[in-house]
C-alpha cells in the first residue's frame, strides 16, 4: 500500500516555545525586581535631595557667618577689614591653605548613598576643652535668631561650631564640643563631609514603613566656613529625608498610573502566552473534534502556529490525519475488492453445489465430474487468495530488520528456479556488489513476485541493469512478455487488478512488492518500454 506523505507547508521563521516562556518568566521576574530597583533609586534620590538642600542652607549660613565675623572683627556692620586687633588674631586659627584660583568656584555635590552602610546614631556632645572666645560668642548670638527663623521653614537641625568644634549657636548643646564626631572632624580640616546616621525616634514607625530603608535615618552635613584659606567655623546641619511612603502618597496619581501600566503589561503577557500556546492548541482540539464527529475528513495545518513546536505539532497531526485517512480509504477499497474476489468463486461454488444436490441422480458422470472440477478450481483459487492476503498482511505489518543482502547473491539463488519455469534471467557481469539495507528473504520475495508476474504474462527472458544513486541502488527490470496496455498502466498497482485471473493471477503481487519496499524505505514504479513490461526499483543502500 502506497501512502503519499504530505509535505509540510513552508513557514516563516518561528520562535521556540521555550524561548517565549523564558522571555515571559524573565519579564514577570523583572517586574518586581524592576519595581524594587526603582524604589531604591527613588529613595536614594530623596536622600541626596535632602543633602543638596542641606548644602544650600549651609552655603547661605556660611556666607552669613563670614560676613558676621567681618562685621564683628571690624567693629561695625559695614566695610571689610580682615581680623585686625587682638580679638581678630585670637580667632585666626589656620585650617587649610586654599589656592587663589580655587577660591572662585567651589561646588559641593551630594555624597551620601543608601547603598553605603548606615552609621550609628550621632554621639552625644562632650564638654569642650577649648574656651570660646568673645568674637565666636558674638557671632553665635547674632546668628541665633537667623537660625531659628530658618528652622521654622526648613525643619533642619542647625548648629554653629567655632574653629575648635565647640557649639556657639543652636537650641541645645551650646558650649559643648562636637569635635569628636567623624564628619565634624573632617570639616575642621577644611573639607566638606556628610553621612547617614540611624535616627532614634520616640514613636514606633507604622509597619508599612519597614519596606523603606530611608524611614529611620537622618542626613548630617558638616560645612566648613573658610575665609582667605583659614577656618572660621563649621555649619553642622541635619535633617530626616522625606519618607518615600509619604511621598508616594503625595504623588498617588503617578503611582496609580504606574500600577495601571504594570497591570496592562501583565494582561499583554497573558494574551501573548495565550496566542502562542493556548490558541493553536484549541484550534487543533477543534479540528480533532470535527474529524471525530465526521464533520471534517482531515486536519488542516495551522495558519499561525507562532512557535516552532506548535508548527511541528501541527505538521505531525496533519501527517497522522492524512495517513489515517488514506489507510481508511485503503481498507475500504481493500474490503470491497476482497468481498468481490471472494464472492465470485463462492457464488460459482454455491451454484455448482445446488445443481449437484438437485440433479446428481440424473447427471451423467462426465457432467458431475465437470462440476466437481469447477468446485476444486474455485477452492484452489480461494486458497491462493487467502495465502496472498496473508502474505500482503505480513508485508504491511513488516518490521524492518538490520540484516543486509546483495542483489547478485539473491539473483544467483533464484536463477535456476526460474530457468526451469522457462524464464531466463540476464544478469550483467558488472552488476554492483554493494550491500543493501534489506533482509535477504524480503529481497527474494520482492524479485520473486516480480518474476512470477513476468511468467504469468508470457515472458521468456528478463534483463536486469543497476546503477548506484545517492543512498539507493536503482534497478531496472525489463521482460519480453505481453507488456502493459496504455489503458491499464494506471491500474496495475491497484489491489486485485489482474488480466490473468484465469491463469491464477490474484492482482496482489505488485502490492506485496510495494509494501515490502516501503517498509525498508524503497520504492517501485512503472518504467517506459516498447516491448514487454519495465519496472524501476529503488533499493536502500546499507550505510554502515
Amino acid at each position: 500500500m502506497l501512502i503519499n506523505a504530505r509535505l509540510p507547508l513552508p513557514r516563516k521563521v518561528l520562535l521556540r516555545l521555550r524561548s517565549i516562556l523564558l522571555v515571559v518568566m524573565l519579564t514577570v521576574l523583572a517586574l518586581p525586581l524592576g519595581g524594587l530597583y526603582f524604589f531604591r533609586i527613588y529613595e536614594n534620590e530623596l536622600v541626596q535631595q535632602t543633602e543638596l538642600e542641606l548644602i544650600s542652607q549651609a552655603a547661605v549660613l556660611a556666607a552669613t557667618f563670614r560676613q558676621t565675623v567681618r562685621d564683628q572683627a571690624n567693629g561695625h556692620d559695614y566695610g571689610y577689614v580682615l581680623f585686625t586687633g587682638d580679638l581678630g588674631k585670637a580667632y585666626l586659627s589656620p585650617a587649610r591653605e586654599v589656592s587663589p584660583e580655587s577660591q572662585d568656584y567651589q561646588p559641593v555635590t551630594p555624597r551620601v548613598d543608601l547603598i553605603a552602610p548606615i552609621e550609628l546614631p550621632r554621639p552625644e556632645a562632650r564638654p569642650s576643652i577649648h574656651a570660646t572666645d568673645t568674637l565666636a560668642q558674638n557671632v553665635g548670638e547674632r546668628m541665633k535668631r537667623i537660625m531659628q527663623d530658618m528652622q521654622q521653614t526648613t525643619l533642619s537641625g542647625v548648629r554653629l561650631l567655632d574653629m575648635n568644634g565647640t557649639v556657639i549657636a543652636g537650641r541645645e548643646e551650646v558650649g559643648l564640643s562636637l569635635a569628636h564626631i567623624a564628619e565634624v572632624k573632617q570639616a575642621l580640616k577644611g573639607q566638606y563631609a556628610s553621612t547617614i546616621r540611624q535616627r532614634v525616634s520616640d514613636e514606633p514607625p507604622p509597619p508599612l514603613y519597614s519596606i523603606s530603608r530611608g524611614t529611620n535615618i537622618r542626613v548630617f552635613a558638616a560645612f566648613p566656613v573658610i575665609e582667605a584659606g583659614r577656618l572660621q567655623g563649621v555649619i553642622y546641619l541635619s535633617r530626616t529625608p522625606t519618607n518615600i511612603i509619604k511621598h508616594l502618597y503625595e504623588v498617588k496619581e503617578t503611582v496609580a498610573l504606574a500600577t495601571l501600566s504594570l497591570l496592562v503589561l501583565a494582561v499583554l503577557l497573558v494574551l501573548f502566552v495565550s496566542s502562542t500556546i493556548s490558541r493553536p492548541i484549541r484550534e487543533l482540539l477543534r479540528q480533532t473534534e470535527r474529524v471525530r464527529n465526521g464533520e471534517q475528513r482531515e486536519i488542516a495545518p495551522l495558519q499561525h502556529p507562532v512557535t516552532q513546536e506548535m508548527a511541528q505539532l501541527s505538521d505531525s497531526f496533519v501527517g497522522m490525519s492524512h495517513a489515517l485517512a488514506e489507510r481508511s480509504d485503503y481498507l475500504r477499497r481493500f474490503a470491497t475488492h476482497v468481498s468481490h474476489e471472494f464472492k465470485t468463486p463462492l457464488t460459482s461454488m454455491q451454484g455448482a453445489l445446488e445443481l449437484l444436490r438437485d440433479h446428481l441422480d440424473s447427471m451423467t458422470v462426465e457432467r458431475s465430474g465437470h462440476f466437481i472440477n469447477n468446485l476444486l478450481a474455485d477452492t484452489q483459487r480461494l486458497k491462493l487468495l487467502v495465502n496472498r492476503l496473508l502474505e500482503l498482511a505480513r508485508a504491511d505489518a513488516l518490521e524492518p530488520s538490520k540484516q543486509t543482502s546483495t542483489l547478485t547473491e539473491m539473483l544467483k539463488a533464484v536463477q535456476n528456479r526460474y530457468q526451469e519455469r522457462g524464464l531466463a534471467l540476464q544478469i550483467p557481469q558488472g552488476l554492483p556488489e554493494c550491500r543493501l539495507a534489506i533482509a535477504p528473504d524480503a529481497l527474494e520475495s520482492i524479485f520473486s513476485n516480480l518474476f512470477d508476474n513476468s511468467v504469468q504474462h508470457g515472458a521468456t527472458s528478463t534483463a536486469l541493469t543497476a546503477q548506484v544513486r545517492p543512498q539507493v541502488l536503482e534497478v531496472h527490470v525489463q521482460d519480453n512478455g505481453e507488456g502493459i496496455s496504455p489503458a491499464n498502466r494506471d491500474k496495475i498497482f491497484t489491489p486485485f487488478f489482474t488480466t490473468k485471473r484465469s491463469n491464477g493471477g490474484t492482482g496482489l503481487g505488485l502490492e506485496i512488492i510495494a509494501s515490502l519496499l516501503k517498509a525498508y524505505g524503497g520504492s517501485i514504479r512503472l518504467g517506459e518500454s516498447a516491448v514487454g513490461a519495465a519496472f524501476v526499483l529503488e533499493l536502500p543502500l546499507d550505510k554502515t
